[in-house]
């Protein structure tokens, strides 16, 4: 089995709000990845005196270890249990109720002998390798179905009829996309936040099967570097330069 982490902040300024992990439980009989970014508030960010990697170690150790210690559970259940226990440990300090507390876009996977179950949750990217080279992604695309329409997006989060993350109310856990694969119809997986999967997102460069070939070549520290190159090479388009970019790669 090989695997394969890499991040990068998109300004050294900043805290990098990404979390990214990988379980190997001692039975050997599976595995759980779980990425995060965190949603950077603008300066109001509510009453909350905790700070965005705070809240994305917080909940991404959570899952990690309710992934791996519940195999029972669906991965929906896993994240509504990991967004409540987050959700207490801040509770009596912070205002959860607050539209813009600390929250995260998700993508979590678990693996044993006979399945692949993933969950996303918002627009970072979970690509699943077929032993035959076909990649498909899973996506949570409403983000982009709403851009298409020309509406803002941001006052649309976590309410009907527009995107979720993973905040205060375990309950988003129900809009995820979720899925499972015959664990033989799935050589490698890989997930990344948008920030690493602008090459195909915003330039267009490249399709999520060029991304995979790349990982698998050179790792995901070379397709961070691909990233920042390309970023660079012309003027931006609105919206940030440089995002945190973090990549998982797992060949099963």
């Amino acid at each position: 089995m090989r695997i394969e982490t890499a991040t990068a902040p998109g300004t050294p300024d900043r805290p990098n709000e990404d979390f990214v992990s990988v379980a190997l439980p001692a039975s050997g009989r599976g595995g759980a990845l779980v990425l995060l970014d965190g949603v950077t508030p603008p300066p109001d960010n509510g009453d909350c005196v905790h700070s965005v990697p705070w809240f994305t170690a917080r909940l991404g150790g959570a899952l990690l270890e309710l992934s791996v210690s519940r195999p029972e559970s669906a991965l929906a259940d896993v994240l509504s249990a990991a967004i409540a226990r987050t959700a207490a440990a801040h509770s009596d300090t912070c205002d959860l109720s607050h539209p813009l507390t600390p929250q995260a876009t998700v993508v979590l996977a678990r693996w044993d002998e006979e399945r692949v179950e993933h969950l996303v949750l918002s627009d970072s990217a979970l690509l699943l390798r077929a032993p035959d080279g076909v990649v498909t992604p899973v996506l949570d695309d409403r983000i982009d179905r709403l851009r298409a329409t020309g509406v803002r997006v941001g006052p649309l989060r976590n309410l009907e009829g527009g995107f979720f993350t993973a905040a205060a109310d375990p309950a988003v856990a129900a809009r995820a996309v979720t899925g499972r694969t015959p664990r033989t119809a799935v050589g490698a997986l890989a997930a990344l936040t948008d920030g690493a999967a602008r090459t195909v997102e915003v330039f267009g460069d490249d399709g999520w099967t060029d991304v995979f070939d790349l990982l698998r070549k050179a790792g995901p520290d070379a397709l961070i570097a691909r990233v920042r190159s390309r970023e660079d090479a012309e003027e931006f388009p609105s919206g940030k330069r440089h995002d945190d970019a973090t990549v998982a790669l797992v060949e099963l």
